[in-house]
């Protein structure tokens, strides 16, 4: 499915017109409302009341509200005499007289507490999940109740040329992905636990990893032999050595089981040479099982780039992508791309790219950033902005900070970690596209050659910021892709270690409720240190502050005996 759109202005302002795939789309402002027709085949009349119901529901609370008011403030004025609501209230005041300074001392103290105690909560809570809990709570149990609305599905925005709706394409936006270029466990991952003692892998990450070498490896497990229902196991034990030693256990039974080989160079093997013997034995015994073998070759093309021999890794890259043309979702030519910058081999990354940049394949960040390293390439060493603001810009410099801006909309999170805003980490085995984890793994292994391009990361640090105008309401709407899918940052705290801060993208504002509590907090522990340190003072500006807070009911208790007939309240008041 292409993620990429061409976007063009029609004569009218509330219509876009989109290209997707050589089809054509009209979005317009008319189309913004929930699509109530499923694949059931609904009434539209049914479904059009409903919805009307729901509106006027909607529309009548709020005046349903200020009746209800209005109700209260009369009842309480016609049972204020048989009720006594004068005495009460003269008692209330002389038992409030009567109270000490410590008193209120004690109860704004008291009020500081809690408020600070939710605030913690509620802060906590936000850096931990993104959201208000009280909001949160709020939206999914209250408003329900108030007759609130469910935000419009994105389904039925796209409106074919003729008018009729048409669903919009089914976009993976959280998909979670194999990382193409993911560490080594044994040799890499390991070690950075051993030196930091730091878990650089979630249990979430390696337990999707432990679901792809099951499927992989296995395959029919109607016809699994011995050794293979032993691995099968293994790929799923959590324990490290528990996993090692159901490989071991497996050659013991087959010693040409290449699967268990595979696990011991991944995991048992301590460097990246011993983890190539493993796999080099695991090759030669592999038979003619397809997905060992691809899987094989090209952790040896990627043993072979980490120990510096890249021409051949490359050419066993490109060896492996013309066995097996149709196995493009693997993304070997990401690995590529990546050992040809290493050779700086910018003609051949160029003759990649012209195959795999194609607005009909899904997009990646080593794509979209790799193109426009090239562009930048090609302009950054003599960019100057001081000269490019006097003369404007050419037609090369405007290529390239498009294909910035194009890059930056596609993974916004890339940026800070190429200009070292942000501190990198280990990428994780699997990545989600747009999102954060999918910007370190880039960076991870890209940054040198950013480097290695004099200028390019000026250039970018020039114009990456620009984007954001391009699109102000990117999770609504996108200028060269899709919108922003607004599940990454869950995605990503599930996929990236907790040590890591997770970069969110737009960036959230602080929830009310946090700036609330944190102002009440505030407010009351004021109160309290005023009330204890000057009692008097503060009981003098009280009761001033009640006298005018209860001063507009007190004139609209006397403009309501002056407009009534007494004997009408008299009569009310027998009734």
């Amino acid at each position: 499915m292409a993620e990429m759109m061409n976007v063009s202005n029609s004569s009218h302002l509330s219509t876009l017109w989109f290209t997707v795939n050589g089809d054509k789309y009209r979005f317009s402002n008319n189309n913004i409302r929930r699509n109530m027709e499923d694949t059931t085949g609904s009434n539209p009349q049914s479904l059009g009341f409903t919805e009307k119901l729901k509106s006027w529901l909607s529309w009548s609370w709020t005046y349903v509200c200020f009746i209800w008011f209005g109700m209260v403030l009369i009842m309480i004025y016609v049972l204020w005499s048989p009720l006594k609501l004068q005495e009460t209230l003269t008692s209330a005041s002389v038992f409030l007289n009567t109270l000490t300074p410590k008193f209120y001392v004690a109860l704004t103290g008291t009020s500081s507490l809690i408020s600070g105690l939710i605030l913690i909560f509620e802060w906590w809570y936000f850096r931990k999940y993104g959201t208000s809990f009280i909001e949160q709570v709020s939206v999914s149990h209250l408003r329900p109740l108030l007759g609130g609305v469910e935000s419009s599905s994105t389904t039925g925005l796209f409106s074919s040329v003729n008018g009729e709706a048409e669903p919009r394409p089914s976009v993976s936006e959280c998909k979670v992905w194999r990382n193409p270029l993911n560490l080594f466990r044994g040799a890499e991952y390991n070690r950075y636990t051993w030196v930091t003692g730091k878990e650089p892998l979630t249990y979430y990450d390696m337990n999707l990893s432990a679901q792809d070498h099951q499927t992989f490896f296995t395959g029919d497990t109607q016809q699994l032999r011995p050794e293979d229902a032993v691995m099968q196991k293994a790929w799923r034990e959590r324990n490290p050595q528990a996993r090692i030693r159901a490989a071991y256990q497996a050659i013991e039974m087959n010693h040409e089981c290449a699967a268990a080989y595979v696990l011991l160079a991944e995991e048992e093997a301590t460097t990246i040479t011993e983890a190539e013997r493993l796999f080099k034995k695991a090759l030669s015994i592999a038979g003619k099982d397809i997905n060992l073998l691809v899987y094989i070759k090209r952790r040896l093309a990627m043993c072979a780039r980490k120990l510096g021999r890249i021409k051949e890794a490359v050419k066993m890259m490109r060896d492996l992508m013309k066995e097996f043309p149709l196995l493009g979702m693997l993304n070997i030519h990401e690995n590529l791309l990546e050992a040809l910058l290493e050779l700086q081999a910018y003609a051949d990354v160029q003759a990649v790219l012209a195959k795999y940049d194609d607005i009909s394949l899904p997009k990646s960040a080593t794509i979209c950033y790799t193109s426009a390293l090239l562009k930048a390439r090609a302009v950054s060493d003599k960019f100057s902005p001081e000269a490019a603001s006097r003369r404007g810009l050419s037609t090369a410099e405007m290529n390239a900070v498009e294909a910035i801006h194009r890059a930056v909309e596609f993974n916004p999170h890339v940026p800070k970690y190429l200009l070292e805003m942000k501190s990198l980490i280990l990428p994780p085995e699997h990545i989600l596209k747009r999102g954060d984890s999918e910007a370190v793994a880039y960076a991870f292994f890209h940054l040198q050659h950013w480097k290695r391009a004099e200028g390019a990361l000026n250039l970018l640090h020039c114009t990456w910021e620009g984007t954001f105008r391009i699109i102000p309401y990117p999770l609504e709407k996108g200028h060269l892709f899709y919108p922003y899918p607004g599940c990454t940052e869950t995605a990503d705290r599930e996929l990236l270690p907790s040590f890591h801060e997770v970069s969110v993208y737009p960036k959230k504002e602080l929830p009310f409720f946090i700036l609330f509590t944190a102002g009440l907090c505030s407010f009351t522990a004021i109160l309290a240190m005023l009330t204890h340190q000057f009692p008097e003072l503060m009981g003098v500006f009280a009761k001033a502050f009640f006298s005018t807070l209860f001063a507009p009911l007190g004139f609209f208790a006397d403009k309501m005996e002056s407009f009534m007939p007494s004997s009408f309240w008299h009569q009310l008041t027998r009734i």
